[in-house]
């Protein structure tokens, strides 16, 4: 037990720490804490002593502990989601250890934080990015304080402090939004590049629903359902590359309404690609990957499905014209093979097998955002360049394989330069604001939650889902009809049928 120890004007704590080995009782800078009392030395004491006791180290006790080390065992101590955790790992190693890793807990002080601060803005760091870290090491550092390792807490921000024009140097740029028009002819150009019409269903889904990617890609057959969607899980993609199933942000579970165009859309897909089970989670998917899964033999290029589009017929007839030529029509099999001419198409030159899910990089990278700006990202030696296409059926067929380039006759144009796919839950929610959605629903389907009294008194009604649905219906049909102006055919099979009015 502790005890207080009388010096002159003021009473010291003391503790046992070992067999026959007191301290005293020190603040978090390391000198000894003189107390007016001596109930306050004997209570400051008798906390010190049960710590040592508890198994906490001396150093702690005192204070002196490094940042480096209390940090080790904090995040020990977390039992939060995979991604959370994830998120704070790369926080910690990549961004706050560098600089705070070997400084005593109790030595950090604020103009050590805005010194850390002011050297992650100049090294081009986003202002985002640097608010969240350090809103990481203010958790961390809060922690430290609970535990008596320091009196405050030197990350926290002064409220109104500095210069009031630099509050808006933490303003990020407008998000990129589009129109429906916008996400349907993304969505086409996405099929294009892919080869198949899984992207088309995949954007559309997105960009009418306003559902997470992660939700997206975890969005399990058995959860679309009659005239909805049933939001209870998401693929969350670690930094090993694996793709974690877990419950939605914020526990956000959810049934999203869908128009019965998107419903049919929806149900047509599901019983058309018949999916089987992943071999990662056991559980069959909507959608899966475009591409052959990491480490699979195969040669990048145009696929049959490619050559299809591009002669005008079906993967079938493409196919049967190589297989057996004599059952096809003269006229059509020069169709198909100046398509494959045309195309530089390899029979056998990629893989049949397709990864379970997508990748969030590789769909943004060479899908979503060439589909968005009609062109290429950087890869290896070869610069940022447009998407070639050859012009003829319109929008263009995407010409792969060896001088693509030169064997292509037009490019595509931006359609919402600077969107991600993250902008289409954007768009979503803009898009209800233009129909007048209440708020109330409005947050609902996003899957965002309203805490204010006004929220408490709002309820959803049958008239407002049917609304909006309605609403969402006449975008869907005034952008089908706008696309049917610029081409009254798609080489995408979804898309033409929609366009033509066939099943």
């Amino acid at each position: 037990m502790g005890y207080a120890e009388k010096r002159g004007e003021y009473w010291r704590g003391r503790y046992k720490v070992d067999a026959g080995k007191y301290d005293t009782v020190k603040d978090s800078i390391g000198a000894t804490i003189r107390f007016r009392t001596r109930r306050e030395a004997e209570q400051a004491a008798n906390d010190a002593e049960s710590k040592v006791r508890a198994g906490v180290r001396r150093d702690e006790v005192s204070g002196r502990i490094t940042f480096g080390d209390f940090v080790n065992r904090w995040y020990s101590a977390q039992d939060l989601a995979a991604s959370t955790m994830q998120n704070y790992r790369r926080h910690i190693e990549e961004h706050l250890l560098p600089t705070f890793e070997h400084t005593a807990v109790a030595d950090i002080l604020p103009a050590e934080v805005t010194i850390w601060e002011k050297k992650e803005r100049a090294a081009g760091y986003a202002e985002s990015s640097i608010k969240t870290w350090r809103a990481t090491l203010h958790l961390i550092l809060a922690d430290a304080v609970e535990e008596g390792l320091r009196d405050f807490n030197p990350a926290s921000r002064r409220r109104g402090r500095g210069k009031r024009a630099g509050r808006s140097r933490s303003r990020g740029p407008e998000k990129a939004i589009t129109t429906a028009l916008g996400v349907l002819l993304i969505a086409e150009r996405a099929a294009l590049l892919s080869g198949r019409d899984d992207e088309f269903v995949a954007v559309v889904t997105k960009g009418f629903t306003g559902m997470r990617w992660g939700e997206l890609v975890g969005l399990e057959a058995g959860y679309v359902r009659p005239a909805a969607i049933r939001v209870e899980w998401q693929l969350y993609e670690l930094d090993s590359g694996e793709l974690h199933r877990c419950p939605p942000k914020d526990d956000s579970h959810r049934t999203i309404d869908l128009p019965d165009w998107l419903d049919r859309l929806l149900a047509e897909h599901v019983a058309r690609t018949r999916r089987k089970a992943c071999g990662c989670h056991q559980r069959v998917y909507v959608f899966s990957g475009h591409r052959p899964p990491k480490g699979a033999v195969g040669r990048p290029g145009p696929t049959l499905v490619d050559v299809a589009r591009r002669a005008g017929v079906s993967s079938a007839t493409a196919s049967a014209a190589l297989n057996h030529p004599q059952v096809v029509h003269e006229v059509t099999r020069a169709r198909i093979t100046a398509a494959i001419a045309d195309l530089g198409y390899v029979r056998g030159g990629a893989s049949g097998e397709l990864a379970a899910h997508w990748r969030r990089t590789n769909f943004a990278t060479w899908l979503f955002q060439p589909a968005v700006t009609g062109w290429y990202p950087t890869k290896g030696r070869l610069k940022v360049r447009p998407v070639p296409v050859l012009g003829e059926p319109w929008p263009g067929i995407p010409v792969r394989g060896r001088n693509a380039a030169g064997r292509a006759d037009a490019c595509w144009l931006p359609v919402a330069p600077g969107l991600t796919p993250h902008g289409l839950r954007h768009t979503h929610r803009t898009l209800m604001e233009e129909l007048g959605t209440p708020a109330k629903l409005a947050d609902e389907r996003m899957g965002h939650a309203d805490g204010s009294v006004q929220a408490r008194y709002t309820h959803v009604t049958p008239v407002m889902r049917a609304r909006l649905l309605d609403g969402l219906t006449q975008l869907w049909e005034a952008a089908v009809t706008e696309r049917r102006v610029m081409a009254p055919r798609s080489p995408v099979v979804v898309l033409d049928r929609l366009l033509t009015g066939s099943d």
